[in-house]
Formats: structure tokens, C-alpha cells, sequence
């Protein structure tokens, strides 16, 4: 990856993590911490990888705030969409809405259905013969859906390389760690047993991630991306703690995770220089 290419999706990473941060606060709501586990995800599908006429699905639909903030980064919703996040009457809702918004073709938040969203839309594509992929980006969590292993099963006997499965493997879910609530490892030898190549990449990281779409290029089977993240990251109070799973901020606390995310990003950005 070349320094300019690094350094826009840096500048974006944190562009998009200070606007969800924001509308958290305005609406003194919201499922911080796993929003910026993905922040870096989101970022790197939509401006490292994804065509414009490819498909997003956010299958985790409670870091919805994240998915807004990368649309309007990208110049889908405006400043003033962005205000009326969680308010009466918006279409910037908790969890992501159908048909208001311009890549948002389904709603999610209930765990578990947008590797199978994913699936359909991936053998849509397959039997017309596009070249479009979808990029479906799921919780750790909601693999304990059978729901998601069905998809994973339909993805594979259909054969759709056309779907990247990014998973935010933050290891932490609403009621605990994932391997206390239900185990999941050896998670990439499950999903190798279920037909997928599976790839191993630092969700923070955007040369990690890159090499991980170089090396997805290469296969011909159903790609499982496992991106390793840290729930909160940036936020170092709260990194790694159930406790930033949902939290209003009160004015100390938002100060602080701006200033130190913000740090956070400077140390990235120097270090490419």
C-alpha cells in the first residue's frame, strides 16, 4: 500500500470515528465500544476495496452509527442527515433502516441475518453474471446464530466467491467474552471445514487488511476474513472492557476518548511518514 493511500484512509478512519463519537453523545445512547472495533473495517471495505456498484451489508446493525458515519464520509448522508441521528422522526435510527438510504438495502440489528442477506444478494449476482461483489461484515457474537452457519453452508455449495465475509473478532459480545457465553475457536478451522478460505488480518490495520484483499484476490473459493479487533480500541479506559459495549458518555468521558483517539491516529499517521 502506498504512503498517500495509507494516509487517506487514516485521515478517514478518524474523520469517521470522531462523527460517530459525536452523534453517540448528542443522543447520550449507543453501542460505543463496538462501534469502534469495526470503525477501521468499514473504512478500509468502502475506500480500499469495494467498487461502486458493489453491495455492504453491516450484519452487526447496533454500531449503525459507524455505518452512517462512513456514508457520510462518503458524501451519501449530509452534515444535517447526521444531526437527526436517533431523534423522533429520523431515518438515522438505532439500527440500520430498508429502502431510506442509498446502500442500505436491508435493515439489520437482528443478529445473525446479514451473512444470509449477503448470500442472496451474492447468488443474485452470480446467476446475472456481474462482476459485483458483497462485502458482509458481522460480530464475533452473532455466530452463535444457526442462522449465520446455514448462510455459510449456502455460500459454499453455491460456490459464491463473489461475498467477503469480514468478521469484527473483538471477542466480546453483549453478556460476556465470546469463549465463555459459546465457544468459537477454533473459529478458522470451522469455517475452513465449511468450504471457505480462511484469512486472518488486524482489523486496526490498514496494511494488514490490504494484504488480506491481495491475498483474497488470489482464491477461488468462498473468502472468511477473521479481523482481529479490540472492543473500545482507542479509548484506552475502556479498550477490551464489556463495560464500553453500551455507553452514554458523560461530558469527561467524551473529551477524553476524542483526545486520546485522536492521538491514537497521530501516532499511525507518523509513523507512515
Amino acid at each position: 500500500m502506498d504512503k498517500a493511500t495509507h494516509r487517506m484512509l487514516l485521515y478517514g478512519a478518524l474523520n469517521i470515528k470522531n462523527r460517530f463519537l459525536g452523534m453517540y453523545k448528542q443522543a447520550n445512547a449507543g453501542h460505543v465500544g463496538c462501534s469502534l472495533s469495526v470503525a477501521e473495517i468499514l473504512t478500509f471495505v468502502r475506500f480500499g476495496w469495494m467498487k461502486e456498484d458493489d453491495e455492504i451489508i453491516l450484519s452487526k446493525g447496533h454500531a449503525a452509527a459507524a455505518l452512517y458515519s462512513m456514508l457520510a464520509e462518503d458524501g451519501t448522508l449530509s452534515d444535517d442527515d447526521i444531526k437527526t441521528f436517533y431523534k423522533n422522526d429520523t431515518y438515522l435510527a438505532a439500527h440500520p433502516p430498508v429502502n431510506k438510504i442509498k446502500r442500505i438495502p436491508f435493515a439489520t440489528g437482528s443478529l445473525g441475518h446479514g451473512l444470509s442477506i449477503a448470500a442472496g444478494l451474492g447468488l443474485a449476482q452470480k446467476l446475472k453474471k456481474t462482476d459485483k461483489n458483497v462485502f458482509c461484515v458481522t460480530s464475533d457474537g452473532e455466530i452463535n446464530e444457526g442462522s449465520t452457519w446455514e448462510a455459510a453452508l449456502f455460500i459454499a455449495h453455491h460456490h459464491l466467491t463473489n461475498v467477503i465475509w469480514l468478521i469484527d473478532r473483538n471477542k466480546l459480545q453483549g453478556y460476556g467474552r465470546t469463549e465463555d457465553v459459546m465457544k468459537l475457536e477454533p473459529l478458522d478451522k470451522k469455517l475452513e471445514a465449511f468450504g471457505f478460505n480462511v484469512l486472518i488480518a488486524d482489523g486496526h490495520n490498514f496494511e494488514s487488511l490490504n494484504d488480506a484483499k491481495l491475498q483474497a484476490s488470489d482464491f477461488g473459493h468462498p473468502i472468511a476474513i477473521i479481523c482481529n479487533t479490540t472492543k473500545g480500541h482507542g479509548w484506552k479506559t475502556y479498550e477490551d472492557k464489556l463495560d464500553c459495549h453500551y455507553l452514554p458518555m458523560k461530558d469527561d468521558q467524551y473529551s477524553l476518548i476524542v483526545e486520546e483517539v485522536k492521538y491514537d491516529f497521530e501516532k499511525r499517521i507518523t509513523a507512515i511518514e
